[in-house]
This record gives C-alpha cells, structure tokens and sequence, in this order.
C-alpha cells in the first residue's frame, strides 16, 4: 500500500496493472488537500468505509476477466457498494467498464475501433450541469489507450461525453459516480513507455503518436487538471457533510 502526501481525506486508488498507475492523480489530489492512498487489485477491499472516495484505475482487461484478475468480483462490488453509499468514485478505462458492468451495463470487448494516443472527447448536453464536466470545454483532448468498450449504460446512468471511436466516453451514475473511458491520470511522455512493436502490429507508429499527443498537451493537462479539481471538490464536499452527520448525531 503506497500513501500519497495529501493531509485531507483520504482516497483509495485500486492498480490493476504494473504499469496503469495513478500518475499525475498523486500530485494533483495532494495539491487539492486529498491523500491518495494506492493499492494493487489483489489487496483492494470490497468496501471502503475508511476513505473518502475510490478511484479505480485502469489495465488490459475486461471487467469480468476473473480468472485472469481474481480480484474482480471484489472490485466489483466495491463499485456497487460506492454507488449506492454515494461515496464519491472515478472509474478510468478499465475502472469504468468495472462501474458500468457491477451496475448492469454491458462491454465488449475489441469492439469498434481502437483509441490509442491522443482523441478529441465530445461533450453532450448533459455534462452542463454535472459537477465534474460542466467546467470543461465542450471539446478537448485527452490521453486514450483502449480497444474495448461499454456498449450499454446501466440503468440510470447519466451520458456525459462521447467521440468519434467511442459513443460512451464519459458517465456518472448517482450523485457521485462517473466512469471515464480515457486517461486523465496519463500525460502525452506515459506514451513513450508504450510497447511500440504491438502498435507496429497494428499499423501505429510510436514517434507519430507521441509526437501528436505532445502538441495536444496543453490542452489536455488544461482539461484533466479540472476534471481532477472538480473532483476533489466533491470528495471534500462529501467529506465535510459526513462530518457534520456525525456531530449533530452525537450533540
């Protein structure tokens, strides 16, 4: 278990993959008040009543990939139990697909086409009054690495954004729920990490698609820095009313 340096509430950050760490979330949240707390997949609990929000992260699995991510189930329920507590959760990539199957969504996997690098993220109208998006233009850049996608949205669910590739790019499910499909943690260097001759396979060439992402940045960091923000406002929100919960049960 690795512990960020924030000294407000405290936020457990679920790895389900050596190299889908939370990134720049550390710096951004510890920035914000917000300690984040990181814990990899087999070590995650299936409720977290000691932190403040959850965030899941992402990794080259499906979201019922059991036999090769055993933890699964527990991450799912995990979800579910964030959901219906209303404690505040992000889902990215792989954590989204988790939130939307554990709430009665539907993903499939290598379906449509691949997203890999930077991808323009589209707005819908919806996202206007969400606490996350409605501070973010209505189309921007962002940090993208998937093949698979969530092809139905559990009952409920409220659609926030999507792009050309990808119909469900963005979601929130209660009041303090959202999944995204793209990688607000990733900067446009996460890519020169990237494993160049499986996008050689694909017809990818590496250096184009740093190169591209690169130039993209600002805009990107711009749009993920206040995705971050904003959530980092509702968990302390969160944090604060369950606080004062507690007082007044006990004045």
């Amino acid at each position: 278990m690795t512990a960020g340096s924030g000294t407000g509430p405290r936020v457990l950050a679920v790895r389900n993959a050596p190299r889908s760490g939370p990134g720049r979330l550390s710096s951004w949240l510890a920035e914000d008040g917000i300690a984040l707390v990181e814990v990899e997949g087999a070590a995650a609990p299936d409720r977290a009543e000691e932190f403040g929000a959850v965030i899941l992260l992402g990794g080259g699995l499906l979201p019922d990939d059991d036999v090769r991510a055993p933890w699964l189930p527990a991450q799912r329920a995990l979800a579910r139990r964030a959901v219906a507590d209303g404690l505040p959760l992000l889902g990215i990539c792989l954590g989204a697909q988790v939130l939307a199957l554990a709430a009665g969504g539907t993903v499939r996997g290598s379906h449509g086409r691949a997203e890999r690098g930077s991808c323009v993220v589209v707005l819908r109208a919806e996202a206007a009054t969400d606490p996350l998006f409605r501070a973010l233009p209505r189309r921007f850049p962002v940090i993208q690495n998937h093949r698979d996608q969530i092809t139905a949205l559990p009952p409920g669910a409220v659609h926030l954004a999507s792009s050309d590739a990808c119909p469900v790019q963005a979601f929130r499910l209660g009041r303090r729920a959202w999944g995204v499909q793209f990688h607000p943690e990733a900067d446009a260097d996460r890519l020169a990490r990237w494993d160049e001759a499986a996008l050689a396979d694909e017809g990818i060439d590496l250096a184009g698609l740093h190169a591209r992402a690169r130039t993209a940045e600002p805009a990107s960091a711009d749009a993920a820095r206040r995705l971050v923000a904003a959530f980092a406002t509702v968990v302390r929100d969160h944090a604060g009313s369950r606080t004062g919960q507690a007082a007044r049960k006990y004045a």
